[in-house]
C-alpha cells in the first residue's frame, strides 16, 4: 500500500510539472472522462458525471458523481457523496465523507482525521500518513516548476521573435561583436533611466498615467532584453551555417542553467537584461541611419 500511495502523489507533481509548460494556465479539465488537474480553486464532480482522475494542488473537492480513479488533494477539504473506484489521498485538510459516499480503495489523511457516516463505505484501509518530508519538499518543488514556467516563456518569445524578425536578429547579433562596450554603456543607463523616469512620473498627479504605463512596459521589456542577450550568446557558440533557433537555444539553456544558482542567477540575469538592452539600442539606432549614397563610379 505503501508504493501505491507513494505513486499517487507522484502522480501529482508530475501533473503539475506538465502544467507548468504552460504557465498561464492554472487548472486544466478536458472532456467528460479525463483526469482532472487543478492548481488553484476548487473541483466538483457533479452527480451523473464521470472523470478519470482528480489531483488538486490548493481547493477543496466535492465529489457527487464517481471518479474512475484516485482523488488528491493536497491543500484542501473533501466532501465525498459519489463514488471513487481508487484512493482518497489527503495530504492537508478534512475528508467527509456522507452515507452515499464510497471509496474503492485506501483513504489515506495526514493532519486532520475523516468524518465518515456509519453508512459509507472504504473498501481499503484508513490510514494516517506522516506527509511533513513531502510537504517540506514542496517548496523546491514550487521553485523548479517556476523556474521551468519562465524558461518555456523565454523559449517561446525567443523563437517567435527569431522567426518574426530574423534579420533583426542577425543586426543584433552583428552590434555584440563590433561594440559589446558601448552595448553594455547604454545599457546600464537604460536600465537605470527608466526606472527613474518612472518615480519621477509617479511624484506629480498628472504623470502618474505615464508611470504606470512605462511600469507595465518595463516586464516585457526586461524579458525582450533577456532573450536578446540569449540569442547574442548563443550566436557567439552555434555559428552560421546552423540555425538560428539552435543557437538561441543554446545561449538560453545557459543563461537559465545558471538561474538555478541562487545569487550568481541574480547577477547573471542583470548582466544580460543590461547587454540586451543595450544590444537593441544600438540596433533600433543603426537601422534609422541614413543608408550612404553610392557614387555612379563605384
Amino acid at each position: 500500500m505503501a508504493v501505491r500511495r507513494s505513486s499517487v502523489f507522484a502522480a501529482a507533481l508530475l501533473a503539475l510539472l506538465l502544467l507548468a509548460a504552460s504557465p498561464a494556465i492554472a487548472q486544466t479539465r478536458g472532456d467528460a472522462g479525463d483526469a482532472v488537474v487543478v492548481v488553484s480553486g476548487d473541483v466538483t464532480v457533479e452527480r451523473g458525471e464521470v472523470v478519470e482522475d482528480v489531483f488538486v494542488v490548493d481547493g477543496d473537492v466535492r465529489i457527487d458523481g464517481r471518479v474512475d480513479g484516485d482523488v488528491v488533494v493536497v491543500a484542501g477539504d473533501a466532501l465525498l457523496a459519489g463514488r471513487i473506484d481508487g484512493n482518497l489521498v489527503m495530504v492537508s485538510g478534512l475528508a467527509r465523507l456522507l452515507p452515499s459516499a464510497s471509496v474503492g480503495g485506501d483513504l489515506t489523511y495526514g493532519d486532520e482525521s475523516p468524518r465518515i457516516a456509519p453508512a459509507a463505505t472504504v473498501s481499503g484501509a484508513i490510514e494516517e500518513e506522516d506527509w511533513r518530508g513531502s510537504i517540506d519538499f514542496l517548496p523546491f518543488v514550487g521553485a523548479f516548476l517556476l523556474w521551468l514556467a519562465v524558461t518555456v516563456s523565454f523559449a517561446v518569445l525567443g523563437i517567435l521573435l527569431l522567426l518574426i524578425a530574423p534579420r533583426a536578429a542577425d543586426a543584433v547579433f552583428a552590434r555584440s561583436r563590433e561594440r559589446i562596450g558601448t552595448a553594455i554603456a547604454i545599457g546600464v543607463a537604460i536600465f537605470i533611466l527608466l526606472p527613474l523616469a518612472v518615480l519621477l512620473a509617479a511624484v506629480t498627479l498628472v504623470g502618474i498615467p505615464l508611470a504606470i504605463g512605462i511600469g507595465l512596459a518595463l516586464l516585457p521589456l526586461a524579458a525582450i532584453a533577456y532573450v536578446t542577450a540569449a540569442w547574442a550568446l548563443g550566436r557567439t557558440i552555434v555559428k552560421p551555417p546552423r540555425g538560428r533557433i539552435l543557437a538561441f537555444l543554446a545561449g538560453l539553456a545557459i543563461l537559465r542553467v545558471a538561474a538555478l544558482v541562487p545569487i550568481l542567477g541574480l547577477l547573471v540575469w542583470l548582466a544580460a537584461v543590461i547587454v540586451g538592452l543595450g544590444l537593441l539600442a544600438l540596433a533600433i539606432r543603426a537601422a534609422r541611419e541614413p543608408v550612404p549614397a553610392h557614387s555612379p563610379g563605384s
